[in-house]
């Protein structure tokens, strides 16, 4: 089977993991039992050795079509054919107590009689590891050779075949028939709740029931309501239900361009996505992941360095280290390689993150619940560090991999984190600093403004001793720093779009000889940096405009409403997909516009 298109892939989830499902109703990706676990099935990665979970209908001409039931990460695969309706839903049952994690799928023959094929066959550890199949009562297991020493059950209603590693049934349904098959991990000493033959519907309606009552809460009533809700529902699904830690995006490993080496592995916790994300969550009234992620952000800021800084990243479950793999055994995305697993900037110096890291807390703080005085005094060990090193080159948060800078949005950030330190010690009458907080934030601003603006260019650069503009100084007005009608700003928001704007679409920086970043290749429009690109026409009442380009990258969504990370020449889907910082992104512009549009400028 050739490779699809990465934005044929639709995503379901419980809250621990997620899966890639393809209009063509084949499972080509899923990490078990958690995102940042080995890959099970890696088919999209190479459709020799990943291993995948396809069900098919067996038909001579048919047209598909997919769709989330409303509200909910319940996915319908359809096959519409002259001979009839074929349909598959699937879903992972959100269960808050079970030490179980199910992959359900239902087929059903909704007019006509219908042939039908499954093939689930799995490869353990990223594919390194062979596995064995025994057969037990109403279920197989596949039993892991690896250190991993992953178990997997799988409930078939129908009969089936075991050959070469997988199991294969090809079985009819009459019109109005349905079958079940159920994946789940086999944890020791527990009893299956799948052993229940009405597991399937029971767990269908209560999954239903979840994600409904979840997106209710959602205080969000503007236009673009179907995008938003459905943006927030991929948040929550990369947020660890066990943790409260939030992924970057659900994949590692697809391409930024076709055949490149821009190949990473984004199923980890970055402080600055996760603080962006949790930004978007409270924007729509959804306090209570800023809640638990304030608890893991205590776990974590109780594990500062030595020297008072926290990491860039973290694996979910906090874990420090995350050291970069190439799997040479894996042929990659249409032969993009390396695949890598891992990722090494863990490693880097990112100064920016403590800005993301502030805003958020002062936002949780003053939405959610009141952060905690051990909290605080971390808080504080981090901004006298801070205010220490932030005039240090670091790598900056487009992670470059060709050496340190001084870079503006590092600068930026670090003003940030002073900022709303100072705003919160205020707020809650925490002891601080306070003198000492507000010189350097000062300094900084004044930094920004005499070191970083370009009179001949008449922009801000995007390090000291460059003439590049990169993207992240969109941000500049959204984190109020700058007025987003103040004439410095609209000159560079002119400069922007001379340099990085390509239609509606955005680029973060050009790469090569003005922004060299240590690797080579091209890549696409970053998707994030387009809906930053709209929030600032918003912000500074071309509101026309805004609106515009926003609902023509709207119009650049899969078909069900997902984003990868980036958008190729002819519109295809680049990068890990879905993406957290589009969707955040996306939220966050919709939010503006709309209040702008209907009159509520002063808000918010």
């Amino acid at each position: 089977m050739p490779y699809q298109p990465i934005e044929n892939y639709a995503v379901i989830g419980d809250l621990h993991t997620v899966a890639l499902v393809g209009m063509n109703a084949s499972i080509d990706f899923m990490c078990f039992p958690h995102i940042d676990s080995p890959s099970i099935f890696a088919r999209l990665l190479d459709e020799e050795k990943g291993g995948y979970f396809q069900i098919r209908p067996i038909l001579n001409t048919y047209r598909e079509k997919q769709l989330y039931l409303s509200d909910t990460n319940i996915l319908l695969s359809r096959f519409l054919s002259p001979e009839g309706v074929a349909e598959i839903s699937d879903f992972m049952p959100v269960e808050m107590s079970s030490p179980h994690h199910e992959l359900v799928r239902r087929v059903k023959t909704v007019t006509g009689k219908m042939e039908y094929e499954m093939v689930c066959k799995p490869a353990f550890n990223y594919g390194r590891s062979t596995h064995r199949i025994e057969q037990e009562q109403g279920a197989v297991r596949f039993i892991s050779e690896g250190d991993d020493g992953l178990v997997l059950r799988l409930y078939c209603e129908v009969p089936y075949e075991i050959n070469d590693g997988a199991v294969i049934a090809r079985f009819s349904l009459g019109e109005g028939e349905t079958a079940s098959f159920i994946l789940e991990d086999v944890v020791k000493g527990k009893d299956s709740p799948a052993k229940d033959p009405d597991f399937a519907s029971k767990a269908f309606v209560e999954t239903v029931n979840y994600w409904h009552a979840w997106i209710d809460k959602s205080s969000y009533n503007g236009r673009w309501r179907e995008e938003v809700n459905r943006s927030a529902l991929v948040l929550k699904l990369l947020t660890s239900q066990k943790y409260g830690s939030i992924a970057a995006a659900a994949t590692f490993g697809l391409p930024e361009i076709i055949g490149g080496v821009r190949n990473w592995d984004y199923r980890y916790t970055w402080i600055r996505d996760a603080s962006f994300t949790l930004y978007a969550l409270i924007r729509l009234g959804l306090t209570e992941e800023s809640n638990h992620f304030m608890r893991w952000i205590d776990e974590r800021a109780h594990e500062l360095d030595p020297d008072g800084t926290l990491q860039v990243m973290y694996k979910l479950d906090g874990g420090h280290e995350m050291p970069e793999e190439e799997l040479d055994h894996l042929e990659g995305y249409h032969q993009s390689r390396p695949v890598r697993i891992g990722n090494d900037a863990y490693r880097q110096m990112q100064l920016d993150i403590y800005g993301e890291l502030m805003d958020s807390v002062y936002l949780a703080n003053k939405y959610g619940e009141p952060i905690s005085n051990s909290l605080w005094q971390n808080l504080v060990r981090l901004l006298d560090w801070l205010c220490e090193n932030w005039e240090q080159p670091d790598e900056g948060i487009w992670e470059v991999r060709g050496g340190k800078q001084h870079f503006l949005h590092s600068r930026l950030m670090s003003w940030v984190a002073l900022d709303r330190g100072l705003r919160l010690a205020a707020k809650r009458s925490f002891p601080a600093p306070v003198s000492k907080w507000r010189d350097v934030r000062d300094t900084i601003y004044s930094d920004i403004h005499d070191n970083f603006w370009n009179p001949e260019i008449e922009a801000f650069v995007q390090h000291l001793g460059s003439e590049a503009i990169d993207a992240s100084s969109l941000l500049m007005p959204l984190v109020r720093f700058i007025s987003p009608t103040d004439p410095r700003w609209l000159k560079h928001l002119e400069a922007v779009e001379r340099t990085l704007v390509f239609d509606s679409l955005v680029y973060r920086y050009n790469i090569g000889e003005s922004a060299p970043d240590g690797l080579i290749g091209e890549e696409g429009t970053f998707s994030i940096c387009t809906f930053w690109y709209v929030e600032c026409l918003s912000r500074a009442g071309q509101i026309g405009k805004a609106r515009l380009y926003f609902e023509k990258m709207l119009g650049y969504a899969n078909h069900v409403g997902l984003y990868a990370e980036e958008l190729g020449t002819c519109g295809e889907h680049l990068g890990n997909t879905p993406q957290a910082f589009t969707h955040l992104a996306l939220i966050s512009a919709a939010y503006d516009i709309n209040r702008r549009l209907n009159g509520e400028i002063g808000q918010g």
